[in-house]
């Protein structure tokens, strides 16, 4: 288990570099220039913008440009804006904002995922399954900024259980709503993934021997359908925790919250080159980490894979 760690740790490097390096490409050949951005509709000083293009290695080749970024990466140091701000404090100011948002966000998605998926597979072709599969089939189908609208309005507004947008309310006020909305696409999608995952475990050899051993339904359920049926539902959380993070711009913006998202797409706006690329960056790293978190929790939900 150490060695595969150490191994994964290891294989983060070309990876991170490979993805920033293409991210940084694509970021940096958007047309424009983002120092006479900073004047407006004014003609920005040439002298001053010579010195900005060159602290910021503007006119050197793209390749030393990704040189001075990517050597700053690994030492900590995300860069700093046009404005001189460093991309470290705005990642420190607005991540938590995301890092809340999205972890609740992910509590919600996975916990009534799979006990809606649960349900219905156990009551496969009754009530209760036809109610998960036409909901579930409903929240894939509304875009999120309509389904963000429509609460909005309803609970915010009309019934004033909930903020209406910001995070002036701290956590969970603030941010339950804009989680349900975040989280309502892949709680739909976990839903039907449990019941598919779960229908076929019901019907493999080694359940019908447990039920066949006198072992209670509840033990057999609990213990070996679904612990085997969660890998893939497992797989996809996993995946769906860094799509969290950075899926959360239009959540963000709807519900006017200062986090990653709508600093990202504010830096876009505004071809804030740095800021994207770093942004882009950490959301990376998140991807990264969690496909590892998931790799190892294979072992823990089927002790038949080890890593040798």
């Amino acid at each position: 288990m150490g060695r595969y760690v150490v191994r994964r740790l290891l294989q983060v490097i070309p990876v991170v570099i490979g993805v920033t390096f293409i991210i940084f490409c694509l970021v940096f050949a958007l047309p424009g220039d983002p120092i006479q951005a900073l004047a407006g509709d004014k003609r920005a000083d040439p002298n001053i913008a010579a010195i900005l293009r060159d602290h910021y290695h503007l006119n050197e080749p793209l390749y030393q440009q990704y040189w001075h970024y990517i050597s700053g990466v690994f030492t900590g140091d995300l860069g700093e804006t046009y404005n001189g701000r460093a991309i470290s404090d705005i990642v420190s100011e607005r991540f938590p904002v995301t890092l809340r948002l999205g972890l609740t966000a992910f509590a919600i998605e996975a916990v009534i995922g799979i006990v809606a998926g649960l349900f219905s597979a156990l009551r496969r072709g009754k009530f209760i399954d036809n109610v998960v599969l036409v909901s579930t089939l409903v929240l894939i189908s509304i875009p999120v900024f309509v389904l963000g609208s429509v609460l909005q309005l309803e609970f915010g507004v009309n019934l004033k259980i909930t903020p209406v947008a910001g995070i002036e309310r701290g956590w969970p006020q603030s941010y339950i709503l804009p989680a349900i909305v975040l989280a309502s696409t892949s709680m739909a999608y976990i839903a039907r993934l449990v019941r598919t995952s779960m229908t076929e475990s019901i019907r493999a050899d080694y359940v019908r021997t447990a039920i066949a051993k006198g072992l209670p339904q509840r033990r057999v359920i609990g213990l070996h359908a679904l612990r085997n049926s969660l890998i893939p539902v497992v797989t996809f959380l996993g995946f769906d925790l860094g799509a969290l993070m950075g899926g959360a711009i239009i959540t963000e913006r709807v519900f006017n919250m200062p986090g990653i998202g709508g600093q990202l797409a504010q830096s876009v706006y505004l071809r804030e080159r740095p800021v994207v690329v770093g942004l882009v960056t950490l959301l990376v790293l998140i991807y990264l980490v969690a496909n590892l978190v998931v790799d190892l929790m294979y072992a823990v939900l089927d002790p038949r894979i080890r890593y040798e």
